[in-house]
């Protein structure tokens, strides 16, 4: 029965069965082509030679130069056929892997280590696509290749046939024998490679730390130690691979040794014409490089068992945001945006969020504040259905998040985090990210806003200044700022900004706020934050503490209370986090750096069409 990764495997044939059909009746003609000419080699001892024809002599080699041309012509015309439509098939395979892992949510993310997801969608599938590219057609020449001599060396003599397969079945028991133990070497192999993966992005990221805290010797001793355990499990896959290849192997050289001794006996006694025992020899020195290929195939067939494992090991991780079946279109939104009694807790068990209710009308500028762990940025990710709650609602202008279509629910819904993704692009194209159609102006304009702008105008290209790599030119409040820039940029209904400023110096924060005042009138702003500049400025304000909303309120009025806010933001200074503005004693009810709904451009966004 078919091993249930191959049979998965299978169905990333099926678009290209025609390709791949085209390839196999290409390889027959070239392994018939091949199968003539030890043939040939009969009738040139038997006939030309030893017949003394020089007519047939020239004939005999006329074909064998024709016959040999030609079948190089095939083979390589099915090779890079087969190479091509190889390709074509591995990067579907590491395309759906790829779309899958688009879907996964935060928290798969937070238990795998990335090192572990690379190795498998890069090493494990290039293993893939290197043994389809480089073996599997081979393995099809090879079988072709073999039913065809065998019913050769059986024509040509029936006892010599018998006597050169008398060893076979020791050499399929070694072979078997030894290699039920190669798919656990490769396995493991493959499992010491990706600790060393991860290993080296972890302190490559952090070599900063590394450096500083004096470390590098520490860390090297650590990769020797990561660098041994994967030696040795290479050494233990390639003692067994040698021996599961090459014993069988020395076993069938035994059967060519009879065959040699047999057969020239036989020419010696006259019951056999040298030709034949030269065309027989040749077929049978042809015989055992199919039979080792083929013997070869449990090797690769192991390997791509494990490879193939690995890749659908996270296939089969289930996403935990599946779109509707029949998802609502939401062309325009006004902005409403409700938690309803929702509850939240990750794979440790202690709730997240716990029966949470809140609102924000269209228009609205709410801060969400608290301590570190309180559940505020789990909010984010619940607003922006990265995350479904297990308990509650999350709805949008009163549609639940679950009936929406995901891409308009994100188009709608704008997030700038915490840690903002910078790509290795010019810093145009990372603020255009969002809305890649945005005129030069726009960018400029949304630069303008996240006070970005002063900072272009210093790099030698501007606009088109290449970032670097994962934004590692920019500081960290530079990176901060052309996320705000891309979010703005994307004319969301719903903006949420999830320590958006947490990198900035209180002058770059006022310029970032102003811009934020001024193109997100009449749009919802949810601002998750530490910093009290900005939850001073927010029309209400929400504190979450133990997974719960312990207040709710005015800025104003959740000082004068005395409660939780005014302890994290207000008082008597001793607060690690204090006001970067001094704090209003009476705000308007109409908060003017929060404006109420404006009315919003007469032309929709192409995205609304």
């Amino acid at each position: 029965m078919l091993d249930p990764h191959f049979r998965r495997a299978l169905s990333y044939l099926r678009p290209y069965w025609r390709r791949l059909t085209l390839v196999l009746v290409l390889s027959f003609c070239s392994t018939a082509l091949s199968l003539v000419i030890p043939l040939l080699s009969q009738r040139l001892i038997d006939v030309a030679i030893l017949g003394a024809d020089s007519a047939a002599l020239r004939v005999i080699v006329l074909l064998f130069v024709a016959i040999t041309a030609a079948g190089f012509g095939l083979n390589v015309w099915s090779g890079l056929r087969y190479t091509h439509v190889s390709a074509d098939i591995l990067f579907d395979m590491r395309l759906a892997l790829y779309r899958h892992l688009q879907r996964l949510s935060p928290r798969f993310y937070a238990r795998t280590r990335f090192g572990d997801i690379m190795s498998r969608l890069n090493t494990d599938i290039g293993e893939i696509q290197r043994i389809a590219a480089e073996v599997a057609l081979a393995w099809v020449g090879n079988v072709l290749f073999l039913v065809g001599t065998v019913g050769l060396l059986a024509y040509l003599d029936l006892r010599l046939f018998l006597l050169g397969i008398a060893l076979l079945p020791v050499s399929v028991w070694a072979l078997v024998h030894y290699r039920r133990k190669l798919a656990g070497r490769v396995a493991t192999l493959r499992e010491r490679s990706a600790d060393i993966g991860s290993f080296l992005i972890e302190t490559l990221q952090g070599v900063k730390l590394v450096v500083t805290a004096n470390a590098q010797e520490r860390e090297v001793g650590r990769f020797r130690q990561r660098n041994d355990r994967f030696i040795a499990a290479l050494m233990a896959m390639q003692r067994t691979t040698y021996l599961s290849g090459g014993l069988p192997g020395v076993v069938l050289s035994g059967s060519t040794a009879l065959v040699f001794l047999y057969g020239g006996q036989r020419v010696i006694d006259g019951t056999l014409t040298l030709g034949t025992l030269v065309a027989f020899m040749a077929y049978q020195l042809r015989l055992f490089g199919p039979i080792q290929a083929l013997m070869g195939l449990y090797t690769s067939l192991a390997t791509v068992r494990v490879s193939l494992g690995r890749v659908h090991e996270i296939l089969d991780v289930a996403p935990e945001v599946v779109e509707a079946a029949t998802p609502v279109s939401l062309s325009t939104a006004r902005g409403e945006l409700a938690l309803d009694d929702v509850s939240f807790s990750f794979e440790r068990g202690a709730p997240v969020l716990e029966h949470v209710s809140l609102r924000v009308a269209p228009g609205e500028c709410l801060a969400i504040v608290g301590p570190s762990g309180s559940g505020k940025s789990t909010i984010a990710d619940l607003v922006l259905r990265l995350l479904d709650p297990q308990a509650g609602t999350v709805t949008l202008d009163g549609h639940d998040l679950r009936t929406l279509k995901l891409a308009d629910l994100r188009a709608r819904v704008a997030l700038v985090d915490q840690e903002p993704v910078v790509f290795h692009a010019s810093v145009a194209d990372n603020i255009r990210y969002a809305r890649p159609s945005a005129t030069a102006a726009e960018v400029e304009a949304a630069a303008r806003s996240a006070g970005l702008d002063a900072f272009v105008a210093t790099l030698p290209d501007g606009y088109d200044t290449t970032v670097g790599e994962r934004g590692a030119a920019f500081s960290a409040g530079e990176r901060q700022r052309v996320a705000v820039a891309r979010a703005l940029l994307a004319d969301p209904t719903v903006l949420v900004l999830d320590e958006a400023t947490a990198a900035l110096d209180p002058q770059s924060e006022q310029r970032v706020v102003e811009g934020y005042e001024t193109v997100m009138a009449g749009r919802t702003t949810i601002l998750i934050t530490h910093r009290a500049s900005l939850a001073w400025r927010a029309d209400r304000v929400v504190v979450i503490d133990g997974a719960r909303v312990v207040e709710e309120g005015s800025p104003a009025e959740l000082t004068t209370r005395g409660g939780l806010f005014a302890e994290l933001f207000g008082g008597d200074g001793a607060h690690a986090d204090r006001p970067i503005v001094s704090p209003r004693p009476e705000r308007p009810a109409a908060n003017p750096q929060c404006p109420k709904p404006a009315p919003r451009r007469s032309t929709p966004d192409a995205r609304d069409s």
